[in-house]
């Protein structure tokens, strides 16, 4: 957590004082170098909980499911996780160097207030989706409750606003236990992504492991209908295209951690094994328990929680849907926490921290009731998909600003001014070239995603949508206007 200033400290160019406290908060500030934390590990811990994470699990073994051959999956993962080192360490690099979270990176090339824009949007996607997770969860939660405690089957016959009263008391204990960790901050969030990490690695393992023996050592390499020619790499990139996709939220706000890096070497490190190495033996687990379920009986599995339900032993069932239980919550805690409570905060700054922010987020994700969202198809697609669509363009403008136009140059004390002189103030707070890069190509990228007629390239809309994005904002910038590269020393706290 943050340090609490009775006074947020002001940093000064020129002699004159530029800190404005609706831009400041201590949660906001930029991290000191000395008090940063996240090794490689740590960044390693991000991708060994999400890469593993049961949607990620059920797009996968989608992809056997519509006759992918093993092979033809495993290029396709190794072609995505290429593209996502790539953009990821890039992205990392950016709060590492800065120091700031991404409410305040955007301010970079939207302005001090224009940068709202983005933060909301990936704030709207994520306490959505962190109500979503939450729920299914608690599913598996409550599916074990009910082979341990047979006599509260009865609890989850009735119905309260969509949910069953069995179905409320493990949503709610889930709850409860992100709510409290992410009270103590990031730090906290750390350790347990630290703890989590090994277990599902260990238990994905072993769980692989014992379908190959019941498989007698061998597994189907396809269910029989695998495209080939033309439509086979169109498949493979395709499926590659939608795998970066899904990490169209991380790519952006991976800076909300990176700005803890002790380097850019940890980053690289971290990155490296979490993301390729990771990604590549994610990869092999679900082409064994998807071809190793095939063999046996002919049917494809929708998810490795298919799997843990026919577990012979109680004891390992249980520790598997444990496990389970403890990965969700992980992915939930970085994928679906942090961002909104960033953008919660760099709305309010003088009067939400991080601790607040953590529970207005949170009841905002139950008051939705995302039991709901999930079970209608079309809010999923077309509310949450067609928000997902914008990431691209705000990833393509602000990546083309930080690395092409101001070449890495950051004047870090200007991003908390709005005084009009400022480095971010533009015209109002808000830099209009950059929002003209964005709306055009969101709303291609918007159409791509959900318009039934693009359904052939609707996977590829993130990228079209960064590459228009960036190409308009290159053409737009002025690229004479020299930023000053000045760090956020004078005015950082420790906010890891």
């Amino acid at each position: 957590m943050a340090a609490v200033h009775e006074k947020p400290p002001t940093a000064a160019v020129d002699g004159e004082p530029r800190t404005s406290p609706g831009l400041y908060s201590p949660d906001l500030a930029p991290t000191k170098k000395e008090g940063r934390r996240w090794g490689a590990y740590s960044v390693f811990t991000l991708w060994g909980n999400d890469v593993h994470s049961l949607g990620n699990y059920a797009f996968a073994i989608g992809l056997f499911a519509l006759g992918m051959s093993v092979w033809n999956i495993l290029v396709a993962f190794a072609v995505a996780s290429a593209l996502l080192f790539l953009l990821l360490t890039l992205s990392g690099y950016m709060g590492n160097k800065t120091g700031v979270p991404f409410p305040v990176m955007s301010r970079i090339a939207f302005g001090v207030k224009g940068a709202q824009i983005p933060a909301i949007v990936r704030g709207v996607v994520a306490i959505a989706w962190f109500g979503i997770q939450t729920y299914l969860a608690a599913s598996v939660l409550g599916a074990l409750v009910k082979v341990l405690f047979p006599g509260l089957r009865s609890l989850d016959e009735n119905s309260i606003l969509g949910l069953s009263t069995l179905g409320w008391a493990t949503f709610l204990t889930l709850w409860v236990i992100q709510v409290v960790i992410v009270s103590y901050g990031m730090e906290l969030i750390r350790k347990y992504m630290a703890f989590a990490a090994p277990t599902i690695l260990i238990t994905m393992s072993a769980l692989a492991i014992w379908m190959f023996i019941r498989a007698d050592g061998s597994i189907s390499m396809s269910t029989g209908h695998a495209p080939h020619g033309l439509d086979m790499w169109r498949q493979i990139f395709e499926s590659a295209a939608l795998w970066v996709v899904i990490y169209g939220t991380f790519v952006l706000n991976f800076c909300d951690f990176t700005r803890s890096a002790k380097s850019r070497r940890a980053i690289v490190r971290g990155n490296l094994v979490g993301i390729p190495v990771n990604m590549l033996f994610f990869a092999v687990i679900v082409v064994v328990l998807s071809g190793a379920q095939f063999k046996l009986n002919g049917e494809v599995i929708t998810g490795p929680e298919d799997i843990v339900r026919s577990i012979p032993n109680t004891f390992l069932m249980a520790a598997a849907s444990l496990a389970f239980i403890t990965l969700t919550i992980a992915v939930n805690l970085m994928a679906n926490f942090v961002a909104p409570i960033y953008a919660l905060v760099n709305l309010f700054p003088r009067t939400l921290n991080f601790r607040r922010s953590g529970v207005v987020s949170a009841v905002i994700g139950l008051v939705i009731l995302p039991w709901n969202l999930y079970d209608n198809p079309t809010v999923v697609n077309y509310f949450l998909g067609g928000l997902g669509a914008l990431l691209g363009p705000i990833f393509g403008v602000v990546m083309a600003d930080y690395w092409l136009v101001r070449k890495t140059r950051v004047n870090v004390p200007d991003l908390y001014t709005d005084d009009q002189q400022g480095d971010y103030f533009y015209q109002r707070g808000f830099h209009m070239k950059a929002i003209a890069a964005f709306a055009p190509a969101a709303a291609v990228a918007v159409v791509i995603a959900l318009v039934p007629a693009f359904k052939s390239v609707s996977g590829f809309s993130w990228f079209i949508g960064a590459i228009l994005s960036a190409v308009v904002y290159l053409a737009l910038a002025d690229r004479k206007k020299a930023t000053r590269d000045v760090d956020g020393e004078a005015i950082a706290v420790d906010a890891a």
